[in-house]
């Protein structure tokens, strides 16, 4: 008889703290097979279809046997050339196709292997909290250590640079931020974006910006890049996605632009790590790039529309929040007497309700709530007459 071997997991995910959005699945998974009519505005898959001539690209691409064999790890120079021609039209910014555009597998993977081309054990990783869980599990992954900056709602939820010990940024490689924000909705000023420059070069810290939901705005404010400030290019990088721009979250495209060192430390990780984005769906984001933005502004309005449907039942309630300029997100206050775990199971329990809570961004987050635009409108509304009458 064979004896089973006993599975002893690594230290590294012995000590990985659960992650948020698998427990969401798994309350929503109890609660639909309860019978429970669940409104989830949990996590930000946008409910959107993605737009048809960018799949019907993808149909034909599928088709050409060409792309039937092994990407280049670092992208199709294609995509790669309509990544920098997006950047010169849409931020007026210049970028070399051959060494500062790496295509990624969405812009999660980036994120997640980036620290393994520059940090070492005993490293810090400086990042902005409440934020994306990736962004302190990719540095332990590779033996450093997650250093969270605090965004505070009377700092316009920007973090505080000058806060940051010394001891501490004598050993700080990396630096994540992101705007517009998650889970905030807050948006940055060229002013921050000046100060992480100088920043970023005083203390030899690479500058990563998760640009992810740039092209989420509202009322005609379209938010910038951070490669757009003088210098930037040369202290740091920026990784999007298609995921939010065109609802393509299930495509799993994005891509890293910067700083041609840092694109090629994370392009030399891939090429150990994974074979590439498949080219079929490399040629659906050249198509998705190429297009032009007025394919955009229909979902923008959409999106404006569920924002204000929500925003009037939350002012209704009482409950406390900004309203957003950009992202697809309310970043909510939780009524008195509640933490966020409480609230958020309250929703829940009593009202069919699957938010998330702001204490798993972060122990910054603790005190919020976070609910995504990606129900319509009228479930917007309808969520909003359900909390009223729980609370």
């Amino acid at each position: 008889m064979v004896r089973p071997i006993s599975v002893t997991l690594a230290d590294r995910l012995i000590n990985l703290p659960p992650y948020l959005f698998e427990a969401i699945d798994r309350m929503k998974r109890e609660a639909v097979a309860a019978g429970v009519d669940l409104i989830d505005v949990s996590i930000g898959d946008p409910d959107i279809p993605t737009p048809a001539h960018i799949v019907k690209s993808m149909k034909t691409a599928v088709g050409n046997p060409e792309h039937h064999r092994y990407p280049s790890s670092v992208g199709m120079l294609g995509f790669r050339r309509a990544v920098a021609g997006w950047y010169k039209t849409r931020f007026g910014v210049d970028i070399a196709p051959e060494n500062e555009v790496v295509t990624l597998i969405g812009s999660k993977e980036g994120i997640g292997h980036l620290p393994l081309a520059f940090v070492n054990p005993g490293d810090v990783v400086l990042y902005t909290s409440p934020g994306y869980p990736v962004y302190p599990i990719g540095p332990m992954f590779a033996g450093g250590e997650g250093y969270p900056l605090p965004l505070r709602p009377e700092n316009d939820f920007l973090p505080d640079l000058k806060s940051i010990p010394a001891d501490v940024l004598k050993r700080a490689k990396l630096f994540f931020f992101n705007y517009p924000n998650n889970p905030t909705a807050a948006c940055a000023t060229k002013a921050f974006y000046e100060e992480v420059v100088e920043f970023a070069s005083r203390h030899n810290i690479i500058a990563c910006h998760d640009a992810a939901y740039s092209e989420i705005y509202y009322d005609g404010k379209k938010p910038m890049s951070f490669l757009e400030v003088d210098g930037a290019k040369e202290v740091g990088i920026e990784i999007h996605s298609l995921s939010k721009t065109y609802n393509m979250t299930g495509w799993r495209l994005g891509f890293a632009v910067g700083h041609k060192d840092v694109v090629g430390g994370l392009a030399k990780i891939k090429s150990n790590i994974d074979s590439g984005a498949f080219q079929a769906v490399q040629e659906a984001g050249i198509t998705a790039l190429g297009s032009d933005d007025s394919i955009l502004l229909p979902i923008r309005n959409i999106y404006e529309e569920r924002r204000n449907a929500l925003a009037d039942g939350l002012k209704k309630l009482g409950l406390e929040f900004r309203m957003p300029e950009a992202s697809f997100y309310i970043w909510a206050k939780v009524p008195a007497g509640f933490t966020s775990t409480s609230f958020v199971e309250l929703l829940l329990n009593k009202a069919g309700i699957m938010a998330t809570p702001g204490s798993g961004f972060g122990e910054a987050g603790e005190g919020y709530v976070r609910f995504a635009l990606t129900v319509t409108a009228n479930r917007m509304r309808e969520a909003a007459a359900r909390m009223a009458s729980v609370i």
